[in-house]
Formats: structure tokens, sequence, C-alpha cells
């Protein structure tokens, strides 16, 4: 037996074995972790669940787990789907204002190209020359 139980292992009230599946993802100084996880999965399901995937993808698994218990106890309604919905609405809001920057900046681009355009044109053209003085314009 570990000095020091799990935080599953403490709100189960129970002995934490040097092996414990638990241990390394719900450390004892963060007890709300698996308090979450439990309240939403409940600690057999979790266990099993992390049993049944790879020792390298446990931490990933785990992570998961409190992460869609917190958003389902923040949310109980929308839980992580709550999330997820305001974040696609953020992306869509700040493509739209990429959108609009992107069509401002080719309009100064173009706009500056007129006057460079303009500009050149006016160094072509000659004072002396004068269009209503040809026979061809009357």
């Amino acid at each position: 037996m570990s000095s020091r139980r799990c935080a599953a292992c403490k709100q189960l009230r129970r002995r934490c074995p040097s092996d414990c599946i638990f241990l390394p993802y719900f450390p004892p100084n963060n007890p709300q972790r698996f308090s979450f996880v439990h309240k939403i999965y409940g600690a057999s399901n979790v266990g099993k669940m992390l049993q049944q995937v790879q020792e390298h993808q446990r931490a990933d698994v785990a992570n998961s787990l409190y992460y869609e218990a917190y958003c389902r106890i923040k949310s109980p309604v929308h839980g992580c789907l709550g999330i997820i919905s305001i974040l696609r609405q953020e992306i869509d809001h700040f493509k739209c204002e990429l959108a609009k920057i992107q069509a401002e900046l080719s309009l100064v681009k173009a706009q500056a190209q007129i006057e460079a355009q303009g500009q050149v044109e006016s160094d072509v053209y000659h004072p002396s020359f004068d269009i209503s003085s040809t026979p061809w314009f009357y």
C-alpha cells in the first residue's frame, strides 16, 4: 500500500494499492478532478476505460473524461457540445472579420495601384498637347 492514497481511493474510502490504475491520473492533491469524473461516469466505468486503452493513451483518456465531466457538471443541458457550439460561432465570426479585412486590404491595394497608374499617366501627359485642338475632335 502506498503511503499516499490517490484521489479515487480517498473518495471511495479504500486502500490504494501500489498498482492503482487511478493513481497516475487522479493525484491526491486534486480530489475534485476525480469527483467530477466519478459523478458522471462512475469509478468502475472509469477504471474499465483506463484498463481498455494502452498505457501511453491513459493520460489522454483521463484528461478527456475529466474535461467532459467538468463540462457536463457546469452545463448539464449542453455539456461539451455547448462549448463546441460557442467556439464554432467564434470561429465563424472571426472568419467573417478576416474576410472583411482582406476585402478592405484588396480595396486599398487596388486604390494604391490606380493612384500609381494615375501618377504614371500624369507623367506621360504633356500640357502642350491639347486634345480639343485636334481636327477630329469637333
